[in-house]
């Protein structure tokens, strides 16, 4: 029996109060970042949160298309009124956004899933700060 996820499996995304967390972990296929695009955006407009954590430091690699829908996230989540922090990003990931040319427009970064939850007004217990 193998330990790792089902790669067809959705990415769970969770509620903390009023904001999403969402951890991407090993490769997310095409398919799976456009669903989780779409889970994340009726999410935050069924439920009213104000933010979005992605984390990503179980991400080995980020392409052209994953860092497009990162974007993409953060966007739609904007015109929803939601703020969208990327943390945990891993310096080998950092380099090859660079080097796609990728600025990943509406996303602020965070070191790690703490510091983004700081960021967005709430301590990592899940209350507000």
């Amino acid at each position: 029996m193998s330990a790792l996820a089902d790669p067809a499996a959705p990415v769970p995304v969770l509620t903390l109060g009023d904001v999403l967390l969402v951890s991407l972990q090993g490769e997310l296929h095409d398919g799976m970042a456009e669903q989780l695009q779409q889970d994340i955006t009726r999410r935050i407009a069924g439920s009213g949160v104000t933010g979005v954590v992605i984390d990503i430091s179980g991400v080995d690699m980020v392409d052209s298309f994953l860092g497009r829908v990162l974007a993409e996230i953060a966007s739609s989540a904007g015109l929803l009124a939601a703020r969208t922090v990327l943390a945990g990003m891993r310096p080998a990931v950092a380099i090859t956004l660079v080097e796609l040319g990728l600025t990943l427009p509406g996303l602020v970064t965070a070191l790690d899933t703490e510091r983004a939850l700081e960021l967005l007004g709430h301590s990592a217990s899940g209350g507000r700060t």
